[in-house]
């Protein structure tokens, strides 16, 4: 039915939105502006980290800001995810089955490179060798809820929009998914299954042993 399949990384392919709720709150709180847990879940779950910290500062925020802030989140992040990093159950079965059914796969995610290297890179979980392509939040690209990292991720593999299917978990990268003509697999990790159907997600599961549409 497919030809590709695209990932986002954080609470879709390792079990690590906590890790980044706990960071952005610290965060938050040590610049004055804390963020309840339940609006970064479902608000800014999948946005870039230049869109991420005005919207905590409520005001537009200089250049020199948005890097000492994220590098502070970033840093905390990656200090908790060292030990606590785990990938959801069943995701390396499910990534060696679709090689093997011959689709193409990708990686489509916010997350910064030091990020992604504790998943996909050998000393990390070693996830990249599964992928094709991996497209992150450098250069133009808009952050979730735009369908612009998803289609940016069809473009990178040559296969047409339609002919992709997504996995995600936050509302924003369902939306995104949906955008960009695509059909989209929920995993409930970080939002409840409804909020995600109604988010436009097709099929909706708990993890990667779950029964799947392909």
């Amino acid at each position: 039915m497919f030809k590709a399949a695209l990932f986002d990384l954080d609470g879709t392919l390792v079990d690590n939105m906590a890790l980044h709720t706990d960071a952005w709150v610290e965060v938050s709180t040590r610049h004055g502006h804390a963020v309840p847990r339940d609006r970064f879940l479902r608000e800014w779950a999948g946005k870039k980290n230049e869109e991420l910290i005005p919207m905590m500062l409520g005001r537009a925020a200089t250049d020199d800001e948005v890097a000492r802030i994220a590098h502070d989140k970033e840093t905390l992040y990656r200090s908790l995810a060292a030990t606590r990093l785990v990938e959801l159950p069943g995701t390396t079965a499910l990534l060696g089955r679709l090689k093997a059914d011959g689709l193409k796969l990708a990686v489509a995610t916010a997350a910064p490179e030091g990020n992604r290297k504790l998943v996909l890179d050998p000393a990390g979980l070693g996830l990249g060798r599964f992928f094709d392509a991996v497209v992150g939040p450098e250069g133009n690209v808009r952050g979730k809820p735009a369908p612009d990292i998803f289609l940016a991720c069809a473009k990178a593999l040559g296969v047409a929009p339609a002919d992709c299917i997504v996995f995600e978990d936050a509302i924003n990268g369902v939306k995104a998914g949906v955008a960009a003509g695509m059909q989209v697999v929920a995993v409930t990790t970080t939002t409840d299954a409804q909020s995600l159907r109604d988010a436009g997600a097709k099929w909706v599961i708990a993890d990667y042993e779950s029964p799947l549409p392909l």
